[in-house]
């Protein structure tokens, strides 16, 4: 009896011990696949994998390297408008006069947002009537409204959501100004973002510590109502639910997402890129690099 028990035992730990190595080297061959799918885009790359339901899965690359961050910035301007709403500063029911007219932090010269670069023209015959700050917040993220985030994060302030994105962790991402703010961007003067700070505030978001447990929620649903999906979505199953952010601008294309799967388990995919000699090919195989990390997830 005890012969059988020891020959028992050893078998088990024969079997962890395989399983462990066998996991080792698929999370190796994840990487080595992803650095071969990076390796055949003309551009500058950053990759942040984290699996949720047990973070030893991850791969990391070039998650430090300072990126512009696009539209990826619109994330930080919703988690500081649920953190006003809940110290009683705002409130998302309320209204705003959607005005055209901003202000640069390079000399508080005004400029005007141009219908023609913005992806939301809808809002645009909106412009002198008051809209509720949800809906406003909602196009923001779901169509990358830039005319709803300028009339927002001059609400909420740029400064005061940076200050609360060092306190979830993220400890380079700079929000500085609204979008199309020509004279800062000739200055130098962009909102950017790394691979691993848009991964802590997308943890938050997911881990339900980015605000209450109810706004968090609220958020997934607002990002996963997405409408830009050409990238990490592209080639999942359409029953794969994601909450993601995508931004863009010339030469650079990056998606930030939660991605849940059926059998419960989730994940987090930061995918950066800039400088791109081939915009369409290149968001392509960042597609295809989602596409290799749901293989090792599913």
């Amino acid at each position: 009896m005890i012969k059988y028990i020891k020959q028992l035992f050893l078998s088990s730990l024969f079997f962890v011990v395989i399983s462990c190595t066998d996991n080792s080297k698929s999370l190796d061959a994840l990487k080595t696949t992803i650095e071969n799918q990076i390796s055949n885009i003309e551009g500058e790359v950053a990759v942040a994998f984290l699996d949720l339901s047990d973070e030893k899965n991850h791969v990391f690359i070039n998650v430090d390297e300072k990126f512009h961050a696009a539209s990826t910035m619109k994330v930080p301007v919703m988690i500081e408008l649920y953190k006003q709403q809940s110290e009683g500063e705002i409130n998302l029911n309320d209204s705003i006069l959607l005005k055209n007219e901003f202000k640069s932090i390079v000399d508080q010269s005004l400029y005007s947002m141009d219908i023609g670069d913005d992806s939301d023209d809808v809002i645009y015959s909106k412009i002198d009537t008051k809209q509720k700050l949800y809906d406003l917040m909602y196009s923001m993220i779901t169509v990358s409204s830039n005319l709803a985030t300028n009339v927002l994060i001059e609400l909420v302030d740029a400064k005061k959501t940076t200050t609360t994105m060092r306190s979830l962790g993220a400890g380079k991402i700079e929000v500085l100004r609204g979008v199309e703010d020509i004279k800062a961007y000739q200055k130098g003067l962009s909102n950017s973002t790394t691979a691993n700070d848009l991964l802590v505030i997308m943890k938050a978001i997911a881990i339900g510590t980015a605000g209450t447990k109810e706004d968090c929620e609220a958020m997934i649903a607002t990002l996963k109502d997405q409408k830009w999906n050409d990238m990490i979505p592209k080639y999942l199953p359409k029953n794969i639910e994601i909450a993601h952010k995508t931004g863009s601008i010339t030469g650079v294309h990056h998606d930030a997402a939660i991605v849940y799967l059926p059998n419960g388990k989730s994940y987090l995919l930061i995918l950066l890129s800039k400088n791109l000699k081939d915009f369409d090919k290149s968001t392509d195989q960042l597609a295809k690099i989602s596409k290799s990390v749901y293989y090792f997830m599913k």
